[in-house]
């Protein structure tokens, strides 16, 4: 394993090597020191295009990569995460001797267990296939994990890991925390999208938000016959919902198609939690009398009830196109710095909601905003949590796909009279007021409380009771980092040494590798240098000085919290998002 992991490492390197000192470049002319330079937008386009195809060439870990990068557009720029929209995770399938094992290996011998099966797959993706089948004369629809598909993505995360920290030297600090914590998702969530039982667990919990519904089906999942490498399901046929000519020969009408399906995703993510999150076409089919059929749960998430509050109030003041709403909601949510530059942003939101609505836009304008962005964007840029990076690529393919049905399709016109149906608006108001009602409350009763407080502590300075201390605060880490460069100095010098060594002694191949781990230290090191943070003092006033309970600015709880949803059963991250295959 540890083999192949190096040689997978080589051959990334080798894809990937060209772009990389490219945008070096881009952010250091000589790679290690001088300025930036700006790149123009076909030069961007076309280095998407390169490394979409250096994505597609590496295979599944990193076609399931460049799908999770199209949800971050606080990680890439627009036209990256255009070209990585169109990434189609469709793939050669697998030779079927190589299924037939995994299948019978789970299941035992498949004419045992099927009374029919097609061993020509229905359709073939980069971790899994599909093939049609009958058990008992049902149809029934087979999902097989793709044969050696674990070993290859467990190879190429540890590549990812390798390349990691060499990555995060090139971009800067505020990109740091977003690239981080998006490697630590991606590992997490392409380890699930492979594990079927889970997929299952999902299928069944929006089957059965919907079993009274007859207006949207849910495939069945057949639990004894199901393990964590294949998945059975009931078979459901459909037209596709793209398929225009099919769906007007059928007498379907698309406008009402179109807002059946942005309220059935407003009711899987703000009502119920729990959501399919990939509604390309080919996992969406309207049946004959117009029921929607949906295909595919590997790719899932779930929303707690608090995170749900939030995108309301987001869709409430879009609908309202109030901008200081909006603002307030995106840093709620956790998409936007507290410290941002309001007056850019509200500059953005309302060019981006006068566009939405079809408004005429001043070019001039458009132009002027666009490079007070450009000089902006990286000192305080968009941050997205995991589970709404989700929620964001669900809403934009559900657009896309209501407008593909109705072009004139109004998206904000249909969220509101969803929310407005189901009380949302109203809830929303009536929160408001009590949130409104509770910070008066505190702040009557600070009011009272902090002019006794304030005039015993100048009453016990005036007797020169008061004692002040300071104690050393390393939160920022400067003693762990120095601790750390020490170490990372002394691995540098002995890998220059070992590499010196290997050169002269050993083969072509071992010196190669202790060159790129002495690389890796050397650039870990100097990336260490980077931040100086000192060593804080923090005055504090004495308990026993003070009095007990009598410090100033003392925190304050207020009731009103409510815990987090409980997850479904058997899975265990929460809110955070799924995906699969």
């Amino acid at each position: 394993m540890v083999f192949r992991s190096y040689a997978r490492f080589l051959r990334v390197v080798r894809q990937f090597l060209p772009l990389a000192i490219a945008y070096a470049r881009d952010r250091r002319r000589w790679v290690l020191v001088g300025g930036s330079r700006r790149v123009d937008a076909d030069t961007q386009r076309r280095r998407a295009e390169r490394l979409l195809d250096s994505m597609l060439t590496l295979g599944p870990t990193f076609i399931k990569l460049g799908q999770l990068l199209s949800t971050r557009p606080d990680v890439l720029p627009p036209a990256y995460i255009e070209e990585f929209t169109r990434l189609q995770d469709d793939v050669p399938p697998a030779d079927w001797p190589e299924a037939k094992a995994i299948l019978e290996a789970d299941l035992g011998p498949i004419e045992e267990v099927f009374t029919e099966f097609d061993t020509a797959p229905i359709s073939g993706a980069s971790l899994g296939q599909v093939y049609a089948a009958e058990i008992d004369g049902e149809p029934v629809a087979v999902k097989v994990r793709r044969p050696g598909v674990e070993e290859l993505v467990a190879a190429d995360l540890r590549v990812i890991k390798w390349l990691l920290p060499i990555l995060l030297y090139f971009v800067d600090d505020t990109r740091s925390f977003s690239l981080e914590t998006m490697a630590e998702e991606f590992e997490r969530t392409i380890t699930e999208e492979m594990d079927y039982e889970r997929e299952a667990r999902m299928c069944a919990a929006i089957g059965a938000n919907f079993a009274d519904d007859p207006g949207v089906a849910i495939p069945d999942v057949y639990d004894d016959y199901s393990t964590d490498r294949v998945l059975v399901m009931e078979y459901v046929d459909g037209t596709k919902v793209t398929d225009l000519d099919d769906l007007d020969a059928r007498g379907i009408d698309r406008t009402d198609l179109a807002e059946r399906l942005e309220r059935t995703y407003f009711q899987m993510i703000v009502d119920d939690g729990v959501y399919q999150a990939d509604p390309h076409p080919g996992n969406l089919a309207v049946q004959d009398d117009g029921t929607l059929v949906f295909y595919d749960f590997g790719m899932s998430g779930q929303v707690d009830s608090r995170v749900r509050d939030q995108i309301v109030e987001f869709y409430v003041a879009v609908a309202e196109q109030d901008i200081d709403g909006i603002l307030d909601a995106l840093i709620q949510m956790g998409t936007l710095s507290p410290e941002a530059d309001r007056q850019i942003m509200a500059d953005v939101l309302e060019l981006a909601i006068a566009d939405a609505r079809g408004e005429e836009i001043d070019q001039y304008r458009v132009q002027e905003i666009v490079q007070r962005i450009e000089d902006t964007i990286y000192e305080f840029p968009f941050r997205l949590p995991p589970n709404l990076a989700l929620v964001l690529r669900v809403a934009t393919v559900v657009e896309g796909v209501c407008v593909t049905l109705d072009p004139g399709f109004d998206f904000i016109a249909v969220a509101t009279e969803y929310l407005a149906d189901e009380g949302h608006l109203q809830r929303g108001v009536e929160r408001a007021a009590r949130d409104a009602g509770r910070d008066l409350r505190a702040a009557g009763e600070a009011l009272v409380s902090v002019p006794p407080k304030l005039d015993r502590t100048l009453d016990r300075i005036d007797r020169d009771a008061l004692t002040l201390t300071a104690t050393i605060d390393d939160e920022n880490g400067h003693i762990e980092r120095l601790g750390a460069r020490i170490t990372l100095g002394m691995v540098a010098a002995a890998g220059v040494l070992s590499t010196a060594i290997l050169q002269a002694f050993g083969t072509q191949i071992t010196t190669l590798f202790a060159a790129l781990g002495t690389l890796v230290v050397g650039i870990a090191l100097y990336r260490s240098f980077r931040k100086q943070r000192g060593i804080r003092a923090k005055p504090q006033f004495t308990r026993q000085n003070l009095g007990a309970g009598d410090g100033i600015g003392g925190d304050r709880t207020h009731d009103g919290t409510r815990a987090d949803d409980e997850p479904i059963a058997g899975d265990t991250n929460g809110d955070e998002s799924f995906r699969g295959s």
